[in-house]
């Protein structure tokens, strides 16, 4: 999947959970109980397939971190 395809089925299953959050909040039955709990799955799984296309685009950013993270300032002895 490219970004572009990506982006636009998280938004679709975000626009379906909010929609089935709705009903539930509602006090109607959901046809299917598991299937909030599913879009959310989904939802988790897309966000981790763009972040690690992320971190894949930009592969030097962890270690800029880390440095940043070394000894701190008032330990110089």
């Amino acid at each position: 999947m490219d970004a572009e395809t990506t982006a636009k089925k998280l938004t679709e299953l975000r626009d379906e959970l909010m929609h089935e959050r709705g009903v539930a909040a509602m006090g109607g039955a959901p046809p299917n109980p598991g299937k909030i709990r599913a879009l959310r799955k989904n939802i988790a799984r897309i966000l981790t397939i763009m972040r690690e296309e992320e971190l894949a685009g930009g592969a030097g950013a962890p270690a800029k971190a880390a440095a940043a993270k070394s000894a701190p300032a008032g330990d110089e002895t």
